[in-house]
């Protein structure tokens, strides 16, 4: 089943116009909160977006790779907390993941928007924009925003042969995995 969703997984950028049901949204927001994280710390934090008007705020975040944010259904904010551990930036990856994973089991798209270390403009950074939209905390870091909606595009997944294989080695680095051990 897990193998099947990791297949069927594909960044999802067009989105009909049509809500997320809360019931959905409810299981997202599980998924996010079964996320692991280092020490079980839980060094994550969310902000669900389902108003429009923010929506078309955030996806103004940066230049480029955020616009198609403004029509998605959804947007989930992933945030880390620096003072509840160092390891904040993989454990707001890990739920991210987890996020694209979840919808993808819905039936819904999804695309990640990176966010942090990203320029809103010359004078300041996409989390600076974000955190006085979403009126976060001095202290909460901004990774990413998930766009979550349902898909206007289809898109296959990528054929097993695609896979670059030769970024895995088999005991020592450079001994190409052939798939068997």
């Amino acid at each position: 089943m897990f193998l099947s969703l990791a297949q069927s997984r594909r960044s999802i950028r067009k989105y009909q116009n049509k809500p997320v049901e809360s019931e959905k949204i409810d299981r997202l927001v599980e998924a996010l909160l079964r996320a692991p994280t280092s020490m079980g710390k839980n060094s994550w934090e969310f902000v669900v977006v389902t108003d429009r008007s923010l929506l078309k705020k955030l996806s103004s975040a940066k230049p480029h790779g955020a616009a198609f944010l403004k029509n998605a259904a959804l947007g989930i904010v992933v945030c880390g907390n620096p003072q509840v551990a160092d390891v904040w930036i993989e454990d707001a990856s890990i739920a991210s993941i987890f996020i694209h994973l979840a919808a993808t089991s819905l039936e819904l798209g999804s695309c990640w928007i990176q966010i942090r270390k990203r320029k809103h403009d010359d004078t300041q950074a996409a989390e600076a924009y974000i955190a006085r939209i979403l009126n976060l905390p001095a202290h909460i870091r901004v990774e990413t925003i998930i766009a979550i909606g349902y898909p206007a595009e289809s898109k296959p997944a990528h054929p097993k042969e695609s896979l670059p294989y030769d970024k895995v080695s088999l005991n020592k680095y450079g001994v190409l995995f052939s798939g068997r051990p």
